[in-house]
């Protein structure tokens, strides 16, 4: 199977050696377009770094929390079953495919960067499933019942946004692996679920416990 043209030529821009593989996330009924393993185990140069950097493949990982995020959803398909859906910062879409498959009647992949968007519908694709597609949450209007969030939160400037989940939905899933003092008063925290980030980056055992927070609008 050949990687879409615009991704794979977009991750060469950035890693001339890098290759998208269709990779069988683990526990869980999903596939994705995902930045080859192989191609972590080795030293990238300056430019390399640089660019990387400046421009980081988001999509092309499958990070811990939306991993988490979908085995959450495959085993209690109550969340989003008949329920109309934006997945926050879809990245590589994997949360949101995952609500497709768990029932949704309608899921909309969120995100600013084209490329994620891209990814998005590479991968709804290969699992066989349909998305809406949007690049900004307030262009939304407010109907959906469950908004998801899954590893936005890495950035702290991007706490404020917990404020604004429950002005396009009834209510928000939050899955964070990141943030160490997360204290909100509309948000309580459901449990810790175990995930990693594919291809594995060998980050800390820390960041493979993942919170799982919900909020619902009063």
């Amino acid at each position: 199977m050949t990687a879409p043209i615009h991704l794979q030529q977009a991750l060469s821009g950035l890693v001339g050696d890098a290759r998208l593989v269709v990779s069988e996330l683990p526990a869980c009924d999903l596939k994705l377009w995902l930045i080859d393993a192989h191609n972590m185990h080795r030293a990238f140069s300056p430019e390399e770094t640089r660019r990387i950097l400046h421009e980081p493949p988001y999509w092309a990982f499958c990070w811990a929390s939306g991993l988490a995020m979908a085995r959450y959803l495959a085993a209690r398909p109550e969340w989003v079953a008949g329920k109309r859906v934006l997945d926050f910062g879809a990245g590589s879409g994997v949360a949101g495919i995952a609500a497709v498959k768990a029932g949704a009647l309608e899921v909309v992949a969120c995100d600013l960067d084209p490329l994620a968007l891209g990814a998005c519908r590479a991968n709804a694709e290969l699992n066989g499933v349909t998305l809406g597609y949007s690049a900004d949450f307030f262009a939304e209007a407010d109907r959906f019942d469950l908004i998801l969030v899954a590893d936005v939160l890495y950035a702290r400037a991007n706490l404020p946004l917990l404020d604004q989940f429950l002005t396009r939905g009834r209510e928000a899933l939050v899955a964070d692996s990141r943030v160490r003092d997360f204290q909100h008063p509309d948000y309580q925290r459901l449990g810790i679920l175990e995930a990693l980030t594919l291809p594995d980056l060998a980050e800390p055992w820390e960041f493979r416990k993942v919170s799982l927070y919900h909020s619902r609008r009063p």
